[in-house]
């Protein structure tokens, strides 16, 4: 019960948080468009992409990072946190080397070579590809800290970091209107900056609020330095093929067309990379839980919190995908003014991609509680490459651009009904139990919203009234079929209950 209310106060807290986070990004981006341009926008993104590409250094370590701390903080064995800590700067810092050293040879010489970018541009397209070498190493030592934070459930401190960042991002806006540089070199370099403040307030803050992280000490266990990287090998091919599928198609659709087909490309990822966090940041407070009632050996609650989180997942991202969904179009001319041509279309596939990939993430954390990761990333993998290769052969076929987004579609569709077999493999899951209590609800609740909202939005004439109509319209049907549709009778008394407090307490 008490890990019930910690998970619901957890969620609340990141949910609000990434409300406001979620249209702080959305201003950002267009001003951002809007003083950049489309052409140099698309350029930043492609080479911001570059060193994307080696996020699966820093990705899949820190997916063994909350794995491990989680772990020893549901034995509450506290020499094993220590040790997890010493263990992981470790390896973070050897992963910042590593990475430096193949974005300034490797990763230099294809943006050199390889990338196509406007002559006049290749002086700025250096200099930005510097500084986003610079955000990525500051990125990489935030991980650990992050971590921490995650597996100690302290979600407040994380959500306050993450709006103080974004109101980072609010000043960089600012600067770029005000200030006479060249604004493409300009964002690159304030983009850094914040990178590197938020870096340094995680460091500072894990330092003084949690013992495990000091550096007077070292807990050497070269047992678990072992665990880790076995652990991580099989993550790491997990990550590269996930940035395979997503950077690496960016670059690929540089190769193929030009910048503004990048940018709507970029627009729409950006858009639903937002929408997405909904469901992201629930997952973050799922996580340690899931992985705590593994270590305790309590399946009943490991269960629980995998179907009622997988549903959740879902629901938290449906309730802002469906009006974005129906109202692209309005949506993007009233916020970008100009946006670039397929950014609708991008941007609707891209949210059916990601609305399929959402139900499964509890299953993705389930599978790493174990910790054996073989079967799953080689599996998992193998379709995230399968993507790529196909994105690259009907691209090559003279296939349009959004032909990339149905590969992803279809892909997602598959990895789905991957994971429920993996997981069930690894750790009993009864998938039959999820399909009824899980994928029947989400189908329901979809269709019945969906069809109410698209017929309402059909018959009513376009001007901003009735878009703010019918954007309030469908999260309200949206919530109302989550209500009846997709909550059992036990969910929708606590629900009930949990919002009666809520008002209750607001008039006391």
């Amino acid at each position: 019960m008490a890990s019930n209310k910690r998970i619901a106060k957890n969620t609340l807290t990141l949910y609000f948080r990434q409300i406001l986070i979620l249209f702080v990004s959305l201003f950002t981006i267009r001003i951002v468009l809007d003083k950049l341009g489309v052409e140099d926008y698309g350029i930043y993104n492609v080479v911001a992409g570059v060193v994307a590409l080696f996020s699966f250094l820093s990705g899949a370590m820190a997916s063994a990072t909350q794995r491990f701390f989680s772990f020893a903080l549901g034995k509450n064995d506290f020499k094993s946190l220590r040790e997890t800590f010493t263990v992981n700067i470790f390896i973070y810092a050897a992963i910042a080397l590593i990475a430096l050293l193949l974005l300034e040879t490797i990763g230099l010489w294809f943006v050199h070579n390889r990338l196509e970018v406007p002559p006049e541009r290749l002086e700025a397209v250096k200099v930005i590809y510097h500084f986003s070498v610079l955000s990525f190493i500051a990125t990489i030592f935030t991980s650990p800290f992050l971590a921490i934070i995650i597996a100690h459930e302290d979600m407040k401190l994380y959500a306050y970091v993450s709006i103080f960042e974004s109101i980072m991002k609010l000043v960089i806006v600012y600067l770029l209107s005000y200030l006479a540089f060249d604004k493409l070199k300009l964002y690159s370099f304030l983009v850094m900056s914040v990178s590197i403040m938020i870096a340094s307030i995680y460091v500072i803050i894990c330092t003084r609020r949690y013992s495990e992280c000091q550096f007077k000490k070292l807990y050497w266990n070269k047992k678990l330095l072992s665990e880790i990287i076995n652990f991580t090998g099989w993550t790491l091919f997990g990550r590269v093929t996930t940035v395979m599928r997503i950077q690496a198609i960016t670059i690929l659709l540089n190769q193929v067309f030009n910048p503004i087909v990048v940018a709507a490309r970029a627009i729409a990822i950006n858009i639903t990379s937002k929408v997405n966090i909904f469901s992201n940041n629930f997952n973050v407070g799922l996580y340690p839980p899931i992985v705590k009632s593994y270590a305790n050996d309590n399946k009943k609650e490991m269960f629980d919190l995998i179907f009622n989180g997988s549903k959740i997942t879902f629901f938290l991202m449906w309730v802002f995908a469906l009006p974005f969904f129906l109202e692209m179009e309005n949506i993007l001319n009233l916020w970008l003014k100009n946006p670039p041509q397929q950014a609708v279309l991008f941007t609707r596939l891209a949210l059916i991609e990601v609305l399929i990939d959402s139900i499964s993430l509890p299953l993705t954390t389930a599978a790493r509680a174990p910790g054996r990761m073989k079967g799953y990333e080689l599996r998992l993998g193998s379709i995230q490459i399968a993507i790529f290769l196909s994105c690259w052969i009907f691209l090559k076929l003279d296939f349009p651009a959004y032909t990339v987004f149905w590969i992803a579609i279809v892909g997602n569709i598959l990895m789905f009904l991957f994971r429920l077999i993996i997981v069930r493999g690894l750790i009993d899951l009864p998938v039959r139990s999820f399909l009824i209590e899980v994928f029947l609800p989400v189908i329901k609740v979809a269709f019945a919203s969906a069809i109410l909202s698209f017929c309402i939005h059909i018959i009513l004439p376009e001007n901003i009234f009735t878009l703010i109509f019918s954007i309030g319209l469908s999260i309200i049907l949206s919530l109302i079929s989550m209500y009846y549709l997709g909550l059992n009778s036990v969910w929708r008394a606590k629900s009930k209950n949990f919002v009666l407090q809520k008002i209750k307490k607001n008039r006391g």
